[in-house]
């Protein structure tokens, strides 16, 4: 298979047209169509080997489903409909020419495909090249729209909001924990795999914005530590969290109650929703079927005080670091 082979492979998968979409595959560029009155909503990522994925560890069905999770996420987080993704793949140079790599392939487009079906996102078209390594590098361009002026953003937190997120964290963490020390997937259980499939919460950012609930939102890609602290920066205020109140996935149980906490506050890559509410707002204890937990409030920034905050079960305050996923960082 070459790469002539690769694009219809990829076209005859996925269909040219969809919501938003009027021309996809097959031209020099894609013609998409936004509802009248609607905004179009742009967000780029990464997904590189041996820093999102590894080749021996992560099944290519996983890879390809969290490529798109990862900027389904970014629009769920601002209420957006997903509309179209573009895909731009790099393989290594003799990829194609093993059945192990062509295999590799259709695994990696049907967890994207099936993502893709399931989200009403149409790929609608992208790039392949030869990688200059003997490495994978996938980068997936998402667009999305929202009415006009409605979409969450992260600045609009004030002073006694209330903070909530969505589900449970530290799956994710627990999960890849388990993948890397065993060097295998664990069996899917009730807790599901939360590391190599999660789940965009698009009905819950729909939600949001369709009642006007939330006064800012950020998906937890990095953590709650470094994605509040991101909000907070925003909003121009600060956080105080409640670690009694961190929902807990139940695959951190077996990490014990410290690093369970670590996990949840700092792991990353849950790809749950973090959302402030007016202080009385009717928060639902559920959203589109997703459970909803209160975990703490925002305060006046205070030069003098940490931004963001955690108390304890004993009531002690200390502080709330940034300790989340960073690039470039030590």
């Amino acid at each position: 298979m070459g790469e002539l082979g690769l694009i219809e492979q990829i076209r005859s998968r996925f269909s040219a047209r969809g919501r938003g979409v009027a021309l996809g595959i097959g031209d020099d560029c894609a013609i998409l169509r936004p509802p009248a009155g609607h905004e179009v909503l742009v967000t780029t990522d990464f997904s590189l080997e041996n820093r999102h994925f590894r080749r021996e560890l992560h099944p290519a069905k996983s890879v390809g489903h969290r490529c798109l999770v990862r900027g389904l996420s970014d629009l769920t987080a601002m209420g957006a409909t997903p509309v179209a993704a573009f895909l731009s793949l790099a393989l290594p140079g003799d990829f194609l020419k093993a059945r192990k790599g062509q295999r590799w392939v259709a695994g990696f487009f049907e967890g994207l495909h099936l993502l893709a079906e399931q989200s009403g996102t149409t790929l609608a078209g992208g790039d392949t090249s030869e990688s200059p390594a003997d490495l994978i590098f996938a980068d997936i361009v998402l667009i999305g729209s929202a009415p006009r002026g409605r979409s969450l953003r992260r600045s609009g937190a004030r002073a006694g909001d209330e903070i909530y997120v969505t589900g449970a964290l530290g799956g994710a963490h627990a999960e890849l924990s388990a993948l890397l020390g065993l060097g295998r997937a664990a069996r899917a259980g009730a807790a599901g795999h939360p590391h190599l499939y999660p789940e965009p919460r698009l009905g819950v950012g729909a939600e949001l914005m369709r009642r006007g609930m939330a006064t800012a939102a950020i998906d937890l890609s990095d953590g709650v530590s470094t994605d509040l602290a991101h909000l907070c920066e925003a909003s121009g205020v600060g956080a105080e969290v409640e670690e009694g109140a961190i929902p807990l996935h139940p695959l951190t149980k077996r990490l014990g109650r410290k690093k369970a906490l670590d996990a949840a506050l700092n792991g990353g890559e849950d790809y749950e929703l973090l959302f402030t509410a007016r202080a009385g707002a009717r928060v639902p204890g559920r959203i589109a079927g997703v459970a909803i937990t209160r975990i703490g409030t925002i305060r006046k920034r205070n030069a003098r005080v940490p931004r963001v905050v955690i108390r304890g079960a004993a009531g002690e305050v200390r502080e709330l670091m940034p300790a989340g996923w960073q690039h470039f960082s030590s």
